[in-house]
């Protein structure tokens, strides 16, 4: 696959059941020298009292998530600074969430990928995972509004729902590069 060169940090954000996860693997292992971060993984170092970013109590949720961010970023600048493309697998909540991301990672390029398959197509995906992979959320409707308020039009709305994962993860590797980049 001959692309352009897609370097510094790709965040892909989107709502749970996305393919944030599925699609960040493939993508990187399309690339010659790439890492994966998921933020998952890394919220789950906390072994007692974690708050999903979007749980109670907000503040500490708020907290947590600021912590989440701190590590990714943390992360990614040591990748990248090795010569790594990385990409994080993180639901970015809103703008100021993403500009602390962004000047937590400067000087170094980061694009943005928001997966915006639709909220019938994320349910129906999320329905298919195991049940140690399901998420039980029922405020899909006011995420994807508050995701298309702040984020339709700042890197890369990707609207994947008619598409494989593999060919997301493709496109994505082949355009991400002249669409998503924010810096």
């Amino acid at each position: 696959m001959i692309t352009p060169e897609l370097s510094g940090c790709v965040i892909v954000s989107g709502m749970p059941a996305a393919g944030k996860s599925t699609v960040t693997g493939l993508a990187a292992r399309l690339l010659p020298r790439a890492a994966r971060i998921k933020a998952d993984d890394v919220n789950e170092m906390i072994l007692t009292g974690r708050v999903w970013r979007l749980g109670t109590p907000v503040d500490e949720a708020k907290r947590q998530a600021e912590l989440c961010d701190r590590n990714l970023s943390g992360l990614a600048n040591n990748y990248i600074d090795f010569g790594f493309t990385v990409l994080i697998d993180q639901l970015v909540t809103d703008l100021a969430e993403l500009d602390f991301l962004v000047g937590l990672i400067a000087p170094r390029p980061v694009h943005l990928i928001t997966l915006a398959p639709s909220v019938e197509v994320c349910k129906q995906r999320n329905s298919t995972r195991t049940l140690s992979e399901r998420w039980e959320f029922d405020g899909y409707h006011r995420l994807e509004a508050e995701l298309r308020r702040d984020f339709s039009d700042v890197g890369w709305w990707f609207d994947t729902s008619a598409l494989t994962p593999e060919a997301t993860a493709e496109q994505i590797v082949r355009e991400a590069a002249r669409r998503a980049l924010l810096k």
